[in-house]
């Protein structure tokens, strides 16, 4: 379905071009400093997603290929974001992880669209120290943790009722007070950006696009044409 436009007056120029994200600034640049360069702004960004109480600010769009070469997209949460890159927390015998043993390459999406902001991450994929992947399991509530024991992620169920059965039996297998342990296929991967780039909302669709790009052990940042 095509959404009608609203009337327009033509091309706004300067200041007159923001967004919903509420800054008159035009995305430049000179915003992206340190090192690495992105890590700033989107720890920026990041935070004002969640002051905006956008939901599930931390979630991203995470695309990986099978061994076709085919292209597949999931939400999934992130977990951590360092100047290492992007870690998230899933089955590794999940389709995700299987397309990541065979092609350990990954793109994800945060879409802040309320916000009219996106950040594009790129990048190799490897896996999490399995003390990483413990400290951070301590760390979800028990009823995640009995889920993710009960499920053979991306595996056929021939019913909801059938699913509810195994988690059942985990939750009495480990009592109220037992402590579950990690799952022996489960843990972390944390994307190793090649490629960040940021995109700003403005009007007339003449959007702001700034790309950070690694390039002999060095940091490219460059405006890009929407």
């Amino acid at each position: 379905m095509r959404m009608a436009y609203a009337a327009s007056g033509g091309v706004a120029r300067g200041d007159q071009a923001a967004g919903a994200d509420g800054v008159k600034d035009n995305l430049d640049p000179i915003w992206l400093a340190g090192d690495p360069p992105w890590l700033e702004l989107f720890g920026k960004w990041l935070h004002e997603a969640v002051d905006a109480r956008i939901p599930e600010p931390n979630a991203m769009v995470l695309g990986t290929v099978d061994d076709a070469g085919h292209p597949s997209t999931r939400t999934v949460l992130c977990k951590g974001v360092d100047a290492d890159g992007v870690s998230f927390f899933t089955s590794y015998e999940s389709d995700k992880g299987r397309h990541l043993d065979l092609v350990p390459y990954a793109a994800v999406t945060f879409p802040w669209i309320a916000m009219e902001r996106q950040v594009h991450f790129r990048g190799s994929v490897t896996k999490v120290p399995a003390e990483q992947t413990a400290d951070y399991w301590t760390k979800r509530p028990r009823g995640s943790q009995l889920s993710a024991f009960a499920s053979e992620q991306s595996a056929p169920i021939e019913s909801r009722k059938a699913l509810e059965d195994k988690a059942a039996a985990v939750e009495t297998r480990f009592g109220a007070e037992q402590p579950v342990p990690v799952p022996p296929h489960w843990g972390g991967y944390v994307i190793a950006p090649v490629e960040v780039e940021f995109w700003q909302g403005r009007a007339n669709r003449l959007h702001n696009r700034v790309r950070c790009t690694l390039v002999g052990g060095r940091w490219n940042v460059t405006r890009l044409q929407p």
